[in-house]
């Protein structure tokens, strides 16, 4: 095999097959842009995101399902919440003020078993936004960074329990429990139980 082939043991990568869904597609059309954008090879992006280059190219080509935690990694290194990476793979549309159900976006994550929807997505004149997060039963969902530094998190349990680790310190929280803290490193989030867990997160950029 050779050297930047995609190895079973590549953490940022679900072996998604060749055909990807909509959403796939458009996000990896702009991955892709935004790395032309920058005038970066594969090789000066594996180097930024400490990805490998094999992974970002199937990224890029749609040949698998991108992960939370490779989508967190690109994220940081183009300076965007995941919100906004997500929002800028669907065709532009003047912002309203109330956002529907059915056309709020949902983002899934099969690997980790992680749904998140866009309830209150990022807009240019506003420096807040709301997700809803599912996590299904055993889900463990580690990030190794911020998508943007210092960013503030509001995460309030709706049903379940969950786990949130940040600066190494642990929180286990019950439905109605709320945890606010500012991001400046790693982070994870554990579903505790065997009924999965949802919780609602603000994110407020600094």
């Amino acid at each position: 095999m050779r050297s930047e082939e995609l190895t079973t043991e590549d953490p940022y990568a679900d072996g998604g097959g060749p055909d990807p869904d909509a959403v796939d597609a458009r996000l990896a059309a702009r991955l892709a842009e935004l790395r032309a954008e920058r005038g970066w090879t594969l090789g000066e992006l594996a180097e930024r995101s400490s990805v490998s280059r094999s992974t970002l190219s199937r990224a890029e080509r749609g040949e698998i399902s991108p992960t939370a935690a490779l989508l967190n990694r690109l994220c940081h290194v183009y300076g965007r919440t995941m919100s906004r990476l997500l929002g800028e793979v669907e065709a532009a549309s003047a912002p309203v003020p109330v956002l529907r159900a059915a056309d709020q976006r949902v983002w899934e994550d099969r690997a980790s078993g992680f749904v998140r929807r866009s309830v209150s997505p990022p807009h240019p004149a506003l420096r807040g936004e709301l997700v809803e997060g599912r996590l299904a039963p055993g889900a463990d969902l580690a990030y190794d960074r911020p998508p943007v530094a210092g960013l503030e998190q509001h995460i309030w349990v709706l049903d379940g329990a969950l786990a949130v680790t940040a600066d190494a310190t642990e929180h286990r929280l019950d439905a109605g429990d709320c945890l606010r803290l500012r991001v400046w490193g790693p982070t994870r989030f554990r579903c505790l139980g065997d009924t999965g867990a949802r919780y609602a997160l603000a994110v407020v950029l600094p």
